[in-house]
């Protein structure tokens, strides 16, 4: 007699109890159906967006250690004319933090100058001189506020929306939602330029309570970015798949007994994706057969910018082929150096010129390069921190963390460029107005990739979760 496992039974019943609780996992709930059975068989379809998408990709640059936006994009001349002077407690009001009551001087650093690029006037310092030529393309967010001053703590909170582990990152809800338009590469990729593991690692890409199916792929940098996807070479091909298709059988009967184990069926699918990707990664990642002007405009002919310039350069390549959401995570400029990222709390000034000098020119090529081949108008550059620094330092030379006002960027996607949302204080320290959580970008994000971030949900525990948790409004303004 044929045995019958509960999947196959819910998949046949179709409807009823069974089916109405698998509904639960789909994207937007409803009734069961054959197309919702497909997707439960195979969750990296791809699928169609809640309405018309503006992006149909995100290029997520995340500035690890949070770089002084004070200093690159934020110009105030008040703080400048109060520079060396004790903090006015009247902008102090609503914040705790260790240098309140004036102890700690305010700080400008002696070199920096600012300009207005375009015909938007951002302001722009002299560590961008690249990325101020494309003012034009970016929409500013003056107003970024988050929670916590630690920076595993709102790292976490950057990529997931909560400051404890477990909850899905922005890119797993994306990977969930949309699917896959490449089967021959993974949907959500996680690139950095470090010889390690990014800061707090792969619980920033983790798929949390979602299936695991969905979390993100990290890339390592160097030529072979995929450890052992390489078949040895005394394995025929034919000998490879013979393997492959004995290890899916004995891990199907393993499926079919226990069919919510989400780590098993994502384990039998990357069996699958990484026979693919044999041919189609190292091609994706190699950038042999680019031209030397390109390489040259994003540096990979200097030491400084070359190993963020090649995660860039293969971003792009990324984006050509289909990947959904790349996370893009800036490691150190000179490898061991003194600085591993942007985390000024002294030498700020030869901190941000290293580290500026790193970005600067790679991204303002990636820019470029998207809007020459096209790519622009459906790939969504984010720029974005942990949280800004303060205008004041304990060393005197450096910036302590903030995450009451701070600045990041978007560029493409859909994107209302050459605008600017927000803004601080005469001296930086406090968003005022509208203020534009992280709960708020990843609404935004979402809606110009055609999906609602109320509708966009999961069932766990009983519970029907969402990206934003229960908080995140859409920022129009941001919007073209």
């Amino acid at each position: 007699m044929y045995n019958q496992s509960r999947r196959d039974f819910l998949l046949r019943a179709g409807v009823g109890l069974g089916g109405a609780a698998l509904s639960g996992f789909l994207p937007g709930g409803g009734f069961f159906s054959a197309a919702s059975a497909a997707e439960l068989l195979d969750p990296l379809a791809p699928k169609n967006p809640q309405f018309a998408a503006k992006a149909k990709t995100v290029i997520w640059l995340h500035m690890d250690g949070a770089p002084s936006t004070l200093d690159l994009y934020d110009y105030k001349p008040e703080l400048v004319k109060l520079a060396g002077k004790p903090i006015p407690e009247s902008f102090l009001k609503g914040i705790k933090t260790s240098t309140q009551g004036g102890i700690t001087k305010l700080f400008v650093s002696p070199k920096r100058s600012f300009k207005q690029y375009g015909e938007s006037g951002a302001y722009f310092s002299d560590l961008l001189p690249n990325l101020a030529q494309h003012a034009d393309k970016l929409a500013f967010i003056k107003s970024s506020v988050t929670v916590g001053a630690t920076h595993d703590i709102s790292i976490l909170k950057l990529n997931t929306g909560d400051v404890n582990p477990g909850r899905p990152s922005l890119g797993a809800w994306v990977n969930f939602a949309l699917g896959s338009a490449n089967r021959d590469l993974p949907s959500y990729v996680v690139l950095y330029n470090d010889d390690k593991e990014p800061r707090a690692g792969s619980v920033n890409w983790s798929s949390g309570f979602l299936p695991a199916v969905y979390q993100g792929v990290a890339f390592r940098p160097g030529d072979s970015p995929i450890l052992n996807l390489k078949r040895p070479g005394a394995m025929a091909q034919i000998e490879q798949r013979n393997s492959l298709d004995l290890l899916n059988k004995l891990n199907q009967k393993g499926s079919s007994r226990y069919p919510e184990d989400s780590e098993l069926q994502a384990r039998i699918r990357s069996y699958e994706l990484a026979d693919r990707m044999q041919a189609s990664a190292p091609e994706a990642v190699d950038l042999s057969k680019e031209t030397e002007a390109t390489k040259e405009a994003y540096g990979l002919n200097d030491e400084t910018t070359r190993t963020y310039g090649t995660v860039l350069l293969r971003a792009r390549r990324l984006t050509e082929r289909g990947v959904r959401f790349i996370q893009v995570v800036s490691g150190p400029a000179v490898p061991d150096g003194e600085f591993r990222n942007w985390d000024a709390h002294s030498k700020l000034e030869d901190n941000h010129s290293k580290n500026a000098r790193m970005v600067d020119k790679p991204i303002a090529a990636l820019l470029a390069d998207l809007k020459e081949r096209g790519l622009l108008e459906t790939t969504l550059v984010v720029w974005t921190s942990e949280f800004g620094r303060t205008p004041w330092g304990e060393s005197g030379d450096g910036r302590d963390h903030n995450p009451w006002g701070y600045t990041q960027w978007m560029a493409g996607g859909g994107s209302r460029a050459g605008t600017t949302f927000g803004a601080t204080d005469e001296i930086g320290v406090q968003s005022v107005g509208k203020t534009v959580d992280t709960y708020d970008l990843h609404a935004t994000v979402l809606e110009l990739l055609g999906l609602n971030h109320l509708k966009t949900t999961f069932l766990h525990d009983g519970r029907s979760e969402r990206p934003t948790v229960v908080y995140g409004e859409v920022i129009k303004d941001l919007i073209a």
